[in-house]
């Protein structure tokens, strides 16, 4: 039985004020084991790190760990000078980045940067033409002339270094579409997860726009923000009256996650705090030291 790759991670915290405990968190999760680490781009909230930055710092303090902006706020980072960034980290790193792309939601905000406002569907047009010029302006080759409506370059010279996976934040219909004909991940907005009706709703539009395109939807890999508490004794009940996921024992976790692999084409997770914030360090230390563990284990003997 083929499996996908499973990958285990968590959102970070990205206040000023708390950069300690970003490294802390990341130094820890390197040493166990951990996959991924994310961090929100919200480059109009003066309190906030910025993510590409701090992306850069801690790669630079660990080995193994890979980091992404979930998702990157594309409307403050244009395509041209993101693809530069990215292939940069991943040349640095030796290939630990995952471009997270979103096209943008807060547009008040993001005007107040001075950035034009677009309408939700250029917006959309601007996110898919951007994941096509940074897959373009990687990995070698001629130079890249690309004429799009939002982006245009002419005989601009690739990075030698191969484009990040890129994984999308979208939630429309349209942006799913873009996310089957370009993308190579897709993180599930609104914490929804593969029992949640967004799920049920959404997938089969990325599934059926990859096809039309000649391409299999089994690449494009699901990758859930999932919150939740890491209990000391299995819970009564792990999913609360409406059906989302509240959390469980540490055996609880792992059968939920093993079925959502083998049921649900499940292929990572991203663990965040019940008010989806940073997990603290000893809930931390247990996704990776007990729950990433055993659900490997369980996907091995299946895969036998």
């Amino acid at each position: 039985m083929s499996l996908p790759e499973v990958v285990f991670g968590f959102g970070a915290h990205s206040g000023i004020d708390e950069g300690p405990d970003l490294l802390r968190m990341a130094e820890q999760a390197d040493r166990d084991g951990l996959d991924l680490f994310s961090l929100s781009d919200h480059p109009y909230i003066g309190r906030r790190l910025d993510a590409y930055a701090s992306i850069g710092f801690v790669l630079g303090r660990t080995r193994r760990l890979s980091g992404f902006a979930n998702v990157t706020n594309l409307p403050t980072r244009p395509a041209p000078m993101l693809a530069r960034t990215v292939t940069s980290l991943s040349a640095l790193s030796g290939g630990r980045v995952v471009l997270g792309m979103g096209a943008g939601g807060l547009w008040d905000r993001i005007s107040d940067m001075g950035v034009p406002r677009l309408s939700p569907s250029d917006a959309v047009d601007a996110f898919e033409e951007a994941i096509v010029l940074v897959k373009s302006l990687s990995g070698g080759g001629p130079p890249v002339t690309f004429q799009g409506h939002h982006y245009r370059v002419e005989r601009i010279e690739p990075a030698p270094v191969a484009a990040p996976p890129v994984w999308t934040g979208s939630v429309g219909r349209k942006s799913l579409a873009a996310t089957g004909r370009v993308a190579d991940g897709w993180l599930p907005g609104h914490a929804a997860d593969w029992l949640s009706e967004r799920y049920r709703e959404s997938r089969p539009v990325i599934d059926e726009a990859a096809a039309a395109v000649g391409r299999d939807p089994r690449e494009i890999r699901t990758v859930f923000n999932f919150p939740g508490r890491i209990t000391d004794r299995p819970l009564p009940a792990t999913r609360d009256g409406d059906g989302r996921w509240i959390g469980g024992s540490a055996g609880q976790w792992a059968e939920e996650l093993t079925g959502a692999v083998l049921e649900h084409g499940a292929s990572g997770f991203m663990l965040f705090s019940p008010d989806h914030g940073s997990p603290d360090l000893v809930t931390l230390g247990r996704w990776a030291q007990e729950i990433a563990p055993a659900v490997r284990e369980a996907l091995a003997k299946e895969s036998r």
